[in-house]
């Protein structure tokens, strides 16, 4: 059935930009955007449902492209800990840091991370989330890492949302493997990565290429398993330190490198070439009280495609609003309120390889879209908290 939504102005986010149409309609039929344009130019015909939109303004669905959504545990108290002077090190010697909520999500049923976690993306999808994707990486061995990415999969059945799944297996190294993540690495090519992308549960591969996680050479051989088993690539690459992971990355056309804060120029050029798209994280950013800004103007420079996400992470970024990622990558990270919104649209779209169905308002994508009550779209990036009125459609239906 073919319906009319009317009476809005659009924020297509066609070309990454905010391409404005005044008093636009729009016409879905399924799930699909059948046209988009001014009103004065739709096309004649029978609409047998019209819904008008009282003036709002219609941006693309937001699409966060880079969380942790799954885990189980709670690390506030550490948090209280790094305020009060002790350091990330000290808190990881007593047992904290990732291996607390290795342990924590170990022990968790699945039910139970199924539970927690969709509270969590409830939160998401009242700021109009409708695409997210959702890493593992807190199980570190075979049967929590499935337990983790079958909980994701749930999530994706059972909720108004579009979920990926990815797989970061290489996240940190396990107990079990003390001193020996040359052997880790091992096992999650040669045994993880296989048996878990047989069962279905995999769209992309993620690793952490940092001098605490695992080297740019450690990481290249995990790639090549997810090349061999035809899986995309994603990394988390220079948060702490220059090891031009985003380089790496690159050369296996990973769809993002994400964080990004000590890379250099040469990294940017050769995310540009690739077409690799540059997450930004700025709640890890501010959170961690990080003082190494991305290198704007060089991914501007070189035409680096520029998302934003949540990173909503028990340990460094327990961000439950992508719109307040929004706010800090304007006041934190100096990106442009078009640029952000970009950001959380089109361009996050391109990092989970779906730039094709989602993330900007043209004939023939995904028609999910929301019609917020505004004055204009800077105000998604000007508002700190809070839920702004607005009604949500996925697939062509609004949801609640």
């Amino acid at each position: 059935m073919k319906t009319l939504w009317q009476n809005c102005h659009a924020a297509t986010m066609a070309q990454g930009v905010y391409s404005i149409v005044e008093d636009a309609a729009i016409v879905t039929e399924g799930e699909h955007i059948q046209w988009i344009g001014p009103r004065a130019e739709l096309p004649t015909g029978d609409y047998p449902a019209v819904n008008d939109l009282k003036g709002a303004w219609v941006t693309p669905g937001l699409i966060d492209c880079h969380t942790h959504t799954v885990f189980g545990g709670n690390r506030s108290g550490e948090f209280e800990q790094r305020l009060q002077g002790v350091s990330y090190a000290e808190i990881a010697a007593a047992g904290g840091g990732i291996a607390s909520t290795v342990r924590a999500t170990r022990a968790a049923s699945e039910d139970e991370l199924f539970a927690s976690a969709a509270k969590r993306l409830a939160s998401l999808m009242r700021d109009g989330v409708t695409t997210v994707e959702i890493k593992s990486g807190y199980g570190l061995d075979l049967a929590s890492e499935r337990k983790m990415l079958r909980v994701i999969r749930r999530l994706g059945a059972e909720l108004p949302l579009s979920v990926r799944s990815t797989c970061l297996a290489a996240h940190a190294l396990p107990p079990e493997y003390k001193d020996r993540a040359d052997d880790y690495i091992e096992h999650i090519c040669t045994e993880m990565l296989p048996a878990l992308a047989a069962e279905g549960l995999v769209d992309a591969v993620d690793a952490f290429c940092e001098y605490l996680a695992f080297s740019p050479a450690q990481v290249e051989r995990v790639f090549i398993t997810a090349q061999r088993l035809g899986l995309p690539v994603k990394l988390h690459a220079e948060q702490l330190s220059s090891l031009h992971g985003s380089s790496l990355a690159a050369r296996y056309q990973a769809l993002s490198a994400d964080h990004l804060e000590f890379m250099t120029e040469d990294d940017a050029r050769a995310m540009a070439e690739s077409g690799t798209v540059a997450v930004l994280l700025p709640g890890a950013f501010y959170f961690l009280r990080e003082t190494q800004l991305p290198p704007m103007e060089a991914l501007r420079k070189h035409g680096v495609k520029i998302a934003v996400a949540s990173d909503l992470n028990p340990g460094t970024s327990p961000a439950l609003s992508l719109r307040l990622m929004l706010n800090m990558a304007c006041t934190c990270l100096r990106m442009t309120p078009e640029e952000a919104l970009a950001g959380a649209t089109i361009h996050a779209a391109q990092a989970l390889g779906l730039a094709q169905t989602h993330g900007s308002l043209e004939a023939g994508k995904v028609a999910d879209f929301v019609a917020w009550h505004i004055e204009r779209p800077a105000d998604l990036a000007y508002w700190l908290g809070g839920e702004l009125e607005k009604r949500v459609v996925r697939h062509g239906v609004e949801i609640d």
